[in-house]
């Protein structure tokens, strides 16, 4: 049986008022990650993205130490967990929309998830996030995208845009392999931080990377691709729809060690 998650809100166990506040209006922002020997790799990154978050969202960003000391206080001293943060207000709704302030903050304890295993299947789907640079709380038409794909007999969703980019997948970024290089696909898509980690290790050993536009009929270029996300840093992605990729398993492996050679930050 899966053990609920804790929920903390604004310090403090959350309440039956703040979960039916949660569960009624679906207007907010998060960011989740690995707690690991008590740091968490890209924390800064992390952070960063919630305050740029909360200030197109609600007008006024969370102060860092208000962050950190909610996210110590949620871990009790535990130093492995998976915390997911999100920003939301009480104050806002569909009839007070204009209202302007700091979010408050929920925050969920749980034990971390399992990466993703190599050899996933996608399924290409035409969609595109709202917002698509925000990682924001509506979560329904992702949920909608994976449960085609699941019922189509594939792993995950691909998405391409209406001019018929490859833009990410449901819950993660995606790469391709061509030679010794790693493409990103250049198209409208949520910049993840496990994605970023990635990049910047790259750059940092001198291995090389480029972003351009990657269209399903590019596909037979490259030789292998693979998902990120900061539960899965790498995945092998065996298939698009009907295309198999050659496969390059050792350079996958590689970038995997690209992300895991990034420092784990202090909370």
């Amino acid at each position: 049986m899966a053990v609920a998650p804790e929920l903390w809100i604004d310090g403090r166990p959350a309440g039956l008022e703040d979960l039916g506040r949660q569960a009624l209006f679906n207007y907010g922002a998060l960011t989740s990650f690995r707690v690991e020997g008590g740091g968490v790799r890209g924390l800064d990154l992390h952070l960063e993205r919630l305050n740029r978050s909360a200030i197109d969202l609600f007008g006024e960003a969370v102060a860092e130490d208000r962050l950190r000391d909610q996210m110590r206080t949620a871990l009790a001293g535990r130093t492995e967990a998976w915390l997911r943060i999100s920003l939301f207000s009480s104050e806002l709704s569909l009839r007070q929309p204009d209202w302007i302030g700091a979010p408050q903050v929920m925050i969920s304890v749980s034990a971390p998830p399992s990466p993703l295993p190599d050899g996933v299947r996608l399924q290409s789907q035409t969609y595109a996030r709202e917002a698509p640079h925000l990682k924001h709380v509506a979560t329904m038409g992702l949920l909608r995208a994976r449960r085609r794909a699941r019922l189509a007999g594939y792993d995950d969703a691909l998405f391409t845009d209406q001019a018929g980019r490859i833009s990410e997948g449901s819950l993660w970024n995606i790469g391709f392999i061509e030679g010794d290089a790693v493409v990103w696909p250049d198209a409208s898509m949520l910049d993840g931080v496990a994605q970023a980690l990635i990049r910047e290790a790259l750059d940092r050993a001198g291995s090389p990377q480029r972003t351009e536009v990657v269209r399903l009929s590019d596909l037979s270029r490259f030789d292998a691709a693979f998902l990120c996300n900061s539960a899965t840093p790498a995945a092998e992605i065996v298939a698009v729809d009907a295309y198999d990729f050659p496969g390059s398993p050792g350079v996958i492996q590689r970038i995997g060690e690209h992300w895991r050679s990034q420092p784990r930050q202090k909370i």
